[in-house]
């Protein structure tokens, strides 16, 4: 039951560059890849509640969860761990 990142297209809906976000949210334009990718352990919900604030969204706009056949759907494959 993989999570799945939807951040890219929140930013790309509010043409938000990652550098922008990334300043408005008080993180690195690293971290802000790193979330974009899943690519993350974890993520706190201050900074996720700082991502909604400057997006003007919801977290269940950037953070999303499909079940194994429709990850396999959409990506072809189920991530790595």
């Amino acid at each position: 039951m993989p999570i799945v990142m939807r951040l890219d297209r929140v930013m790309a809906d509010r043409k938000m560059s990652s550098l922008e976000l990334a300043e408005k949210v008080g993180i690195s334009p690293v971290n802000i890849s790193r979330i974009k990718t899943g690519r993350l352990k974890g993520i706190r919900f201050s900074t996720l509640e700082a991502m909604c604030e400057a997006l003007h969204c919801k977290p269940g706009d950037i953070i999303d969860w499909m079940d194994d056949e429709e990850y396999i759907a959409a990506f072809g494959a189920l991530p790595e761990e």
